[in-house]
């Protein structure tokens, strides 16, 4: 065979390889272009993670091609940290996409029902005399307004309904025996009566300023009274108070005409709907709650004073950027979530935090809707970034 030949034979195959392995090597970049955004890559790792780098693409001995980096991906934040695909798996990691939501938190507490302050009423005559019958005589009974309530015999209004009769059409007297009753409180009733001229009564009754019910009854057929003394108590209940202790932290969440809803431990299954009324202007000193009234209705009379409920207020936040609650790792000094970078890369970012809200927490600061965070499995991502960042500075400062 001729030197020509023989010479062939070996340089064919080694342009041959030449041209394959140039081949590979530009589908390789073309490849790793497609995969960096801005097309530069700064070095291949090792598919196997080995510790194995090559400026080039190329292949392992196993023929896999190695990974390409890129350049924004080698110059990743201080604590990013890289965990193999098949480790992701075994930790269960889940990610979610951030994303705007309309928050709403609901502040729920404990409650007792209240008479209505505005609607209390007491009768406690400006005169004094003798109960000579009563009308009404039990505690619990409901009255009407005007009803009389007890007939009582008074000395000094008998004087001064004899002196008015005297002072019929005498200009002057007429107006002062007027006003003398008038100061007394004299029923309206028999009021009309001297003015028509009757003759005035030996007893008078006295009515029921309002309608409600008789919460307490302290006139006694017979007795005595003095000038304003209490005899009745009534109270109308067609709305009843719900008081309500909220924790000092939730105060910023509830505003007076915040919708409530309120459920009585008597029942239930019948939630009754009513509005914050007012939010009283002090907190306990040993409780650290501030106290709220909200207003509700009781048609049929089945609310009662002093009893026990449990209160809903649902506060919206609005439309916010939110993550969930399991997203967020709080060391009491920073609140951090790990943010995904693709290819089993996390980025530990510090953020901050707003109001908690059905499982989510607002984010003010430091992240944007699009990104995904980490939201389960974050403390074992976050201690081995942790520990990665600490060799880091280590490291640095030996080479000082």
């Amino acid at each position: 065979m001729s030197t020509e030949r023989r010479r062939a034979r070996w340089i064919v195959p080694a342009l041959i390889g030449l041209w394959a392995a140039v081949g590979f090597a530009s589908v390789a970049a073309a490849q790793a272009s497609d995969v960096c955004k801005d097309g530069k890559v700064k070095y291949y790792r090792n598919p196997m993670g080995a510790p194995d780098t090559s400026p080039v693409p190329k292949k392992d001995s196993m023929g896999m091609d190695y990974i390409a980096v890129c350049a924004d991906e080698a110059a990743a934040v201080p604590g990013t940290v890289k965990i193999s695909l098949d480790k992701v798996q075994r930790l269960g990691v889940r990610s979610e996409v951030v994303q705007e939501r309309a928050l709403s938190r609901t502040i729920r507490t404990f409650a007792s029902l209240q008479f209505d302050e505005r609607k209390q009423y007491v009768v406690a005559p400006r005169f004094g005399g003798w109960i000579e019958k009563l009308r009404v005589s039990a505690t619990g009974d409901v009255v009407q307004r005007g009803q009389t309530l007890f007939d009582v015999y008074s000395p000094e209004l008998n004087v001064l309904q004899q002196e008015y009769l005297v002072a019929r059409g005498v200009q002057g007297r007429q107006e002062v025996a007027d006003n003398r009753l008038r100061n007394l409180d004299y029923p309206q009733a028999e009021f009309d009566k001297l003015r028509r001229g009757e003759t005035p009564p030996r007893v008078i009754g006295i009515p029921a300023p309002a309608s409600g019910t008789v919460i307490e009854k302290m006139a006694i057929e017979g007795a005595r009274f003095q000038p304003g003394d209490v005899l009745f108590r009534i109270v109308d209940t067609s709305t009843m108070w719900v008081m309500a202790d909220v924790y000092e932290q939730d105060l910023a969440f509830v505003k007076v005409g915040d919708p409530a809803k309120v459920t009585v431990n008597a029942w239930p299954d019948r939630p009754i709907a009513g509005k914050v009324g007012f939010i009283y202007p002090s907190v306990g000193a040993k409780s650290r709650t501030a106290r709220l009234r909200i207003e509700v209705a009781n048609p049929d009379g089945l609310l009662r004073a002093d009893m026990a409920a449990t209160v809903e207020i649902a506060t919206p936040l609005g439309n916010s950027i939110a993550v969930p609650e399991s997203a967020v790792i709080d060391s009491g000094l920073r609140q951090v979530v790990l943010v995904e970078r693709g290819e089993g890369r996390y980025e530990p970012r510090r953020v901050e935090l707003g109001a908690h809200a059905g499982g989510y927490v607002q984010v003010r600061g430091g992240l944007k809707a699009g990104e995904k965070v980490v939201t389960s499995a974050t403390f074992l991502i976050d201690a081995e970034s942790n520990l990665r960042a600490a060799l880091a500075a280590f490291t640095a400062g030996d080479g000082k």
